[in-house]
């Protein structure tokens, strides 16, 4: 039985989440930036739709990216040193969520509404959650969000408008995150696109295990102040 949270409710534990839909932990709780803090410290998003009340998600197994197992393609590789695109973090958060909440082909709907823009605006207002931003003259054409906390980032979507902007934007990061020393990226569910790049899973068990040690090492928040920077990097061929 998945219980039903209240605002102040604390999280089961993530062995009481469900094997079959994979990782569904509770149900309820709001969307405050305490709550979403603690769900992420404990291993655990939220994802749920439109008209369907706020389900919390740990799964088993958990896809991940050790940042020094990235891989690039050898076409990505030539699309990175084209050096075409200007990369930005934190310069139009609000606008990257709001393109990755644009429906895909073969969607619908989507399941980043405007309850969900707005919690993770708070989060970036509070220094937490954070965009990579791929611009082509002046044009937002890919990019990701998420959130950092400890040494760990949590992915929570990307977006592209032109082919490979979205894996541009994750490189990006990933190098980024190399300089600052974080250790590991949640990438939540498996999905050919992450797999690609590197991420592979892990049990959740290990996942959390991993996520106890890093959730308290230095927080790198500061790191992340780069409004109207930008971030110019080439990669060896």
């Amino acid at each position: 039985m998945i219980p039903l949270l209240a605002p102040t409710d604390p999280f089961p534990p993530l062995d009481k989440a469900l094997i079959e839909p994979n990782g569904l932990l509770a149900v309820g709780g709001g969307l405050s930036p305490q709550r979403l803090i603690t769900a992420y410290r404990s291993g655990i998003f939220p994802w749920f739709n439109v008209n369907e009340p706020v389900l919390w998600w740990s799964p088993d197994p958990r896809m991940v990216l050790f940042p020094n197992e990235l891989k690039i393609s050898r076409s990505l590789r030539k699309a990175l040193n084209k050096g075409q695109y200007k990369i930005r973090m934190d310069c139009h958060f609000r606008q990257v969520m709001q393109a990755c909440a644009a429906p895909r082909e073969g969607q619908d709907g989507t399941w980043i509404q405007p309850e969900m823009i707005l919690a993770y605006t708070k989060l970036h207002q509070m220094g937490l959650a954070h965009s990579v931003e791929v611009w082509m003259d002046d044009v937002l054409v890919g990019g990701l969000y998420g959130v950092a906390l400890g040494k760990v980032f949590f992915g929570e979507s990307m977006f592209s408008t032109l082919s490979d902007t979205s894996k541009i934007a994750f490189v990006h990061l990933v190098r980024q995150l190399q300089e600052w020393n974080f250790e590991l990226i949640d990438c939540q569910v498996k999905t050919a696109h992450l797999a690609s790049l590197g991420a592979r899973e892990i049990p959740r068990t290990e996942f959390s295990r991993q996520l106890n040690v890093l959730i308290t090492s230095v927080d790198k928040g500061d790191a992340w102040h780069f409004s109207d920077r930008l971030i110019d990097k080439h990669f060896e061929k």
